[in-house]
């Protein structure tokens, strides 16, 4: 697939800390050369941040921008609407998920934020139907199935060469993941943060907490708000350009790597000001295994210096269910 540079112009922004990455370099067959230097590049940001931004990354800026006009539209129903959507003991799998409800871990207070998931499209007599149940779609916003699920599947292409390249890295082959995430419980995630109307609330958009799943590529850092925290516990902001997509490690992959990928913690705080009044989207795709892939240490990913940490393997499914009880969602 040759990259496509994304028809908006990249905004003026403070250079972050933490790298971003031009993927056309691994993905572009015209570049064989430097993708060896891009793994490398890769790699390195990885496991100093848990954190990237890729741009270059071929999904064009149309795509993204009709998805948004149809989450937006979405999460300006009236909320008895949108409440029709919402699916009672589904653990917020799929559907809606009202305001105030997800809780980070060891939090005291709900995040700010309502939000939508969407799933893989399986066949009703796939071995993993049972855990993974079908979507919905709001008949409300009739290009709300099409501009999701079409942003679904490209970001689910850009995650599969992103742990092609991270393969590399640690010694596996290329497509070593490829058959391990081809029916990944996957979940894209559209978020609306709305207006905050008071002053001095104890609650923040997103609390501190790290991702379950192997990588999340978020759509839409390009507003200010996410924070990382480096390794000596300093919140760091990462305001991607309009054109960036933003890359982190989950905990699946970390456990899989025996930390040698850290799942980095990271928050959305509250903007000041006059700038709370305005409401914040974005949308992250939450890249899983399939449900039963066994999350087992990677005998390459031990050593003297780091023995491994987690005897015990478990199935992605059963990680899955393991932590949304913890964030509240079961």
């Amino acid at each position: 697939m040759r990259a496509l540079v994304p028809t908006v112009s990249r905004r003026s922004l403070p250079v972050s800390r933490i790298p971003t990455l031009d993927i056309a370099r691994f993905i572009d067959p015209a570049s064989d050369s430097d993708r060896d230097a891009f793994v490398a590049e890769l790699g390195a940001a990885y496991r100093e941040w848990g954190f990237a931004g890729i741009r270059n990354h071929g999904i064009p800026q149309a795509r993204i921008d009709a998805a948004y006009d149809a989450f937006k539209a979405f999460f300006a129903l009236p909320e008895e609407v949108k409440r029709k959507y919402h699916v009672p003991g589904g653990g917020g799998a799929r559907g809606y998920t009202a305001f105030g409800v997800e809780t980070a871990k060891d939090s005291k207070h709900f995040d700010l934020k309502e939000f939508w998931h969407i799933g893989r499209e399986i066949a009703d007599d796939s071995e993993y139907r049972g855990v993974m149940p079908p979507n919905l779609w709001p008949e409300e916003v009739p290009a709300f199935r099409e501009h999701g699920y079409g942003l679904y599947q490209a970001l689910d292409q850009l995650g599969s060469s992103v742990l092609a390249a991270l393969a590399l890295h640690i010694g596996l082959p290329e497509h070593w993941f490829a058959d391990k995430t081809d029916s990944g419980n996957s979940i894209l995630r559209p978020i609306h943060y709305p207006p905050i109307t008071a002053d001095d609330i104890p609650n923040v958009r997103a609390g501190a907490h790290e991702d379950i799943n192997l990588i999340t590529l978020l759509v839409g850092a390009s507003a200010a708000g996410l924070e990382v925290r480096s390794h000596e516990g300093e919140w760091v902001p990462f305001t991607a350009d309009a054109d960036t997509i933003v890359v982190n490690i989950g905990d699946m992959l970390q456990r899989l790597t025996n930390h040698v990928y850290p799942s980095t913690t990271h928050r959305v705080v509250n903007p000041p000001g006059e700038q709370a009044r305005q409401p914040r989207y974005s949308v992250p795709f939450f890249l899983h295994p399939n449900p039963d892939f066994l999350i087992d240490v990677l005998p390459s990913c031990v050593s003297a210096d780091n023995p491994s940490r987690y005897p015990e393997p478990i199935t992605a499914h059963g990680y899955l269910e393991q932590r949304l009880r913890e964030i509240k969602l079961k």
